[in-house]
């Protein structure tokens, strides 16, 4: 095998790695836009449910949510099923949370009896977390900068 051969043989792995890498990274993107325009439909029909919930619904917050609703199956069909899983803390089961919480020791904002957590190593005990510590490191901004000291000029 010549030289060049090699050479031609080694460009065609090399493109084939990129064409390879350039494909993953489309399928990435199209992932991430997939999951954004979900994300919107999910947020728009939240809306709409938190405003017929609170009374603040409009005549034409049902035949929106029902516009959302069939965008979101529309999605599926496109797309695979969407992740329905809770992601805020609000949604989280304080039962279940308090369960969790008592197995393994360690309270949670669900459990307002629970103790105040204590500070990080190395922070004194009644000390505020953002207090500053030690000297200022730096002068105020709006000090005149130090003079030469006394008795030697400019």
């Amino acid at each position: 095998m010549g030289f060049l051969d090699k050479v031609k043989e080694q460009a065609a792995t090399a493109t084939a790695a990129a064409k390879d890498a350039a494909n993953k990274g489309q399928a990435k993107l199209d992932t991430m836009q997939a999951k954004k325009a979900a994300d919107a439909l999910l947020r728009d029909l939240g809306a709409a449910t938190y405003a017929d919930q609170t009374g603040r619904a409009t005549p034409e917050t049902g035949p929106s949510a029902g516009r959302l609703v069939a965008a979101l199956q529309q999605h599926e069909a496109t797309h695979g099923a969407i992740d329905l899983a809770f992601e805020s803390p609000a949604a989280a089961d304080p039962v279940a949370a308090a369960a969790a919480a008592a197995a393994t020791g360690v309270p949670t904002a669900a459990d307002p009896a629970a103790p105040p957590a204590a500070p990080p190593a190395g922070v004194p005990q009644g000390v505020p977390q953002s207090a500053p510590v030690g000297p200022p490191t730096a002068a105020p901004v709006d000090s005149p900068p130090p003079g030469p000291p006394m008795g030697q000029s400019v």
